[in-house]
């Protein structure tokens, strides 16, 4: 039951995704790669027979290193996207991701070893809000430190380009 829940849809793909929110001392944990000049959150697909807890629980030990618990669901995003990687090179995937605030050990200390589908070696960047390089998802400049417990809704769709 370990097959990542990404699935063949009319050309395009439907993808299932977690993603961490991880804090410290202002900055926020993100991953990069050679390939993309964009950084993206610690997280990746929901594999078959996981609930998104359990996913994104794995996808930081793979990502970081670490066990850590989830503390909270922060934002589900709805997102439209034409891929960039070379197995989905524009093609049209549609993908439902939930975002988790993560409870942080005071040892963190991450290390990454994870690598994209096309074998891109992945580098962990802590970044402050405000970096000008482009992040995703983009509502995390915005969004992250509002008040209340409220999960959020977001919806991106480029699909109009």
């Amino acid at each position: 039951m370990e097959q990542d829940m990404c699935v063949p849809c009319g050309g395009g793909l439907v993808n299932l995704r977690v993603g961490a929110i991880i804090e410290r001392d202002g900055k926020l944990l993100m991953v990069g790669n050679d390939r993309s000049s964009y950084l993206y959150s610690v997280g990746g697909r929901i594999r078959m027979g996981e609930t998104a807890a359990e996913a994104v629980v794995r996808e930081v030990w793979e990502e970081t290193g670490a066990w850590m618990t989830v503390d909270r669901l922060a934002f589900v995003h709805e997102n439209y996207f034409y891929g960039d990687a070379p197995s989905n090179k524009d093609k049209l995937i549609y993908e439902i991701s939930f975002y988790f605030y993560m409870n942080v050990p005071n040892d963190f200390s991450p290390t990454c070893g994870s690598f994209t589908d096309d074998e891109q070696i992945e580098r962990l960047v802590w970044v402050s809000p405000d970096t000008p390089q482009t992040i995703y998802p983009s509502f995390f400049r915005t969004e992250l430190h509002r008040d209340g417990e409220d999960v959020r809704y977001f919806l991106t769709d480029e699909r109009k380009r």
